[in-house]
């Protein structure tokens, strides 16, 4: 819960579904979060219901020893299709309330990036195609993270109204608006993990929700 946003939230609902169990190390505000997802990015998330669990699943996460991989849908595609995107990623300059890759100060960010399909034909010859779809794997966990990466490659994640930079292509735009996406296209797809207590290695999988797989369906029709 935060001003503007004081119910409907994920902590609302952990502290309804489980009572006074959570985990209390993350503050009356924060009870059993470890880590977080931006405002409408869908996916799996990991929240702890003990103090122990909690130490262990933030040394995890502060360790970078957690697999995180994400899936969106992007403006064009980046290039090589394939590859590892490290910067250092702090407040904007220009922007406060915005992310930024940054030549000093910040902190490192690190993405393996791979493009797994693309739709439409690039408007001119050897240009980039209408779309893509990437699979990102984060070995750090910084804001806005993967939206910021894959801004600086030219290649936007579809629906993100604050790293957009630019519209797509007509047709990708019509897309967007039959799928009914209103958000970033962007959802957490796997997180894995040993289990801080059992040391049993846990991994959970998701399928991205109704709106994108709509936009990819029609998309793969450009």
């Amino acid at each position: 819960p935060a001003p503007g946003s004081e119910t409907g939230t994920l902590v609302n609902a952990l502290l309804a579904h489980c009572g006074d169990s959570l985990s209390g190390i993350g503050g009356v505000a924060r009870p059993g979060i470890v880590h977080r997802l931006d405002k409408d990015t869908s996916g799996v998330m990991v929240a702890a219901k003990t103090d122990r669990a909690h130490a262990g699943l933030s040394a995890l996460f502060a360790a970078h020893d957690i697999e995180r991989t994400y899936i969106a849908l992007t403006r064009g595609a980046p290039s090589p299709a394939q590859g590892r995107i490290a910067t250092r990623i702090g407040r904007s300059t220009g922007d406060r309330k915005k992310m930024a890759v940054l030549k000093t100060g910040g902190r490192e960010a690190v993405t393996d990036y791979v493009v797994q399909q693309t739709f439409g034909e690039p408007m001119r010859p050897g240009g980039a195609p209408l779309a893509a779809r990437v699979a990102c794997t984060l070995h750090t966990g910084r804001t806005h993270q993967i939206r910021v990466h894959l801004s600086s490659k030219g290649a936007p994640i579809l629906g993100d109204a604050v790293y957009g930079s630019g519209s797509p292509a007509a047709p990708v735009r019509a897309a967007i608006a039959e799928a009914g996406l209103t958000r970033q296209a962007l959802h957490a797809a796997v997180l894995g993990f040993v289990h801080p207590v059992t040391g049993e290695r846990l991994r959970f999988e998701t399928a991205p929700p109704e709106d994108m797989l709509r936009l990819e369906a029609l998309l793969a029709e450009l």
